[in-house]
């Protein structure tokens, strides 16, 4: 599951700079459609260096977990890779398009090639096979897993495979994310009523017992796009319709969290859906600067209240 590291758009190395149509905006690491154009350049550029392809990400996974498996700890009480596909796809990606700025090797020349035709390279996330949250990157059609090996570590660690077959489609709404989360994380999810001012962003709240710690969701930036693009609504819904979370598990989440985060009354469940409606009516949604000074309200608050201020 990828947590928000920004609250900018994707930053993808998606090359489409063609006249034509207007295409419909994506959200940041949206699955993108593969249509004629995509199909005609992955067939001419990447089907036929397949082998080359998995060979290139091998080794830039090398690259990777070596400086990985030295900075991250044990994921769950097990060693690197498992549970770092978030980590590892987005520093393979981050090292992908360093290189293909300057591209040395025949297939990283290639990769350019395919990009200056207005092939589509960029990092998605979404949730594969119905079964779990997933990070991987897109290129035309083809769908690359360059983290394959971080639940089964005995697994090939690059998978690549037709977009169409890999099973990996993109967040719903929260309905979506909320099976997606109680099937893979073995999560309850409680509605947002104890950090207000986040709820229009950050509408959940998970608690996976000896998992994954008690957190507001999901911080990841589809989700908090996914968010704005009904202008709070669905997090609105779910604020209004979703069960509080456990009195034992909202001290615990309180106590870590600075005060001037906290409801400033005994109504939270009010004050997150003022939240959402004041966010409405203020156009929020459209405001990057609101939505950067909620995230640094979220990572504030991961930092606990001796920070507050």
């Amino acid at each position: 599951m990828k947590l928000l590291q920004t609250m900018e758009a994707c930053n993808d190395t998606d090359s489409r700079r063609q006249s034509g149509p207007v295409m419909t905006t994506l959200l940041p690491q949206q699955i993108a459609p593969v249509d004629t154009q995509q199909r005609t350049l992955t067939d001419a550029y990447l089907l036929e260096r397949i082998d080359a392809l998995q060979a290139y990400f091998l080794d830039l996974r090398v690259t990777v977990d070596a400086l990985l498996a030295a900075q991250l700890p044990a994921a769950a009480g097990k060693a690197y890779p498992y549970g770092r596909c978030e980590e590892i796809t987005r520093e393979l990606y981050a090292l992908l398009s360093t290189r293909l700025r300057q591209p040395e090797t025949p297939i990283e020349q290639v990769l350019r090639g395919f990009m200056a035709q207005g092939g589509i390279v960029r990092s998605i996330w979404g949730v594969l096979r119905e079964q779990y949250f997933q990070n991987a990157l897109q290129f035309g059609g083809l769908y690359v897993d360059v983290a394959n090996d971080t639940v089964d570590v005995n697994k090939p660690p690059v998978e690549i495979l037709p977009l169409a077959a890999s099973g990996m489609t993109a967040v719903r709404d929260l309905a979506h994310f909320r099976r997606t989360a109680e099937s893979y994380w073995g999560a309850t999810i409680y509605a947002n009523h104890l950090l207000p001012s986040l709820a229009p962003l950050l509408p959940m709240v998970s608690v996976s017992p000896g998992r994954l710690q008690a957190g507001l969701q999901s911080a990841c930036d589809y989700m908090i796009a996914l968010m704005c693009l009904d202008s709070f609504e669905q997090a609105e819904a779910w604020l209004r319709d979703g069960p509080a979370l456990p009195d034992e598990e909202a001290a615990k989440l309180l106590a870590d969290t600075p005060a001037d985060l906290r409801p400033w009354t005994a109504q939270g469940l009010n004050e997150s859906i003022i939240a959402c409606r004041r966010a409405r009516i203020a156009h929020c949604a459209a405001d990057a600067q609101w939505r950067q000074a909620r995230v640094l309200d979220y990572l504030r608050s991961l930092r606990g209240p001796s920070v507050a201020g």
